[in-house]
């Protein structure tokens, strides 16, 4: 298992950088554990971030970044997608008195740390804290909800299930959001009304004959 961990006896006031590198392995075999969509890594993730304390609290932030294989949530194109997303962590040391759900007991006794709902803020024991499962959620978070190879990407065409984007080497010499895929013509929906008001007329002029 990496080392994704942070000593804090060795933190002062004056923030302390560190960096730490999430290969496409360790992602898989998380993803694998925790049931996740599984997406091909094209780029390891690097975890870039500063580290202070100031008495008992311990302060983290920093940004990520990596690259992934992802799928157009409109064409069903495979995509390289690029993966910058910032963070912050606020620890507060454990109270004896202090309850923690059954997940934030196997958080404490696995990595000496206990997240909280929006990942900003949670609780710590002991010495060193492990920032595998912070790793994990940070990562999930800056995974795209709805994909998009483009921004103007055009989608699979609703009537021959072509790409309307057509080939990248055409695509590449189109402006943005024209179809290259396909002939094919947007069918305008007729309004139901437009067709009743159609019949009474087609009614009126049989009955008038």
């Amino acid at each position: 298992m990496p080392d994704f961990l942070i000593q804090i006896e060795r933190l002062t006031e004056e923030p302390k950088r560190l960096e730490f590198d999430v290969s496409g392995t360790w992602w898989g075999d998380r993803e694998r554990a925790t049931q996740t969509e599984m997406c091909e890594v094209e780029e390891p993730f690097r975890f870039v971030l500063s580290a202070s304390r100031v008495q008992d609290e311990v302060f983290i932030e920093g940004a990520v970044s990596g690259r992934v294989g992802r799928e157009c949530s409109r064409c069903v194109k495979r995509y390289p997608h690029p993966l910058h997303d910032t963070y912050r962590l606020a620890l507060s040391p454990i109270k004896g008195h202090e309850s923690v759900d059954p997940e934030g007991k196997r958080g404490l006794a696995q990595n000496g740390l206990c997240l909280g709902e929006d990942l900003e803020a949670g609780l710590y024991r002991g010495s060193v804290v492990r920032l595998d499962d912070f790793f994990g959620e940070v990562i999930a978070l800056a995974m795209p909800i709805q994909p998009l190879c483009d921004d103007a990407c055009l989608g699979i065409c609703s009537h021959c299930g072509e790409n309307r984007n057509g080939p990248d080497e055409q695509r590449s010499q189109q402006s943005p959001g024209t179809a290259t895929g396909c002939d094919c013509k947007d069918e305008k929906i007729e309004s139901p009304f437009a067709v009743l008001a159609s019949l009474k007329q087609d009614q009126g002029g049989g009955q008038g004959g």
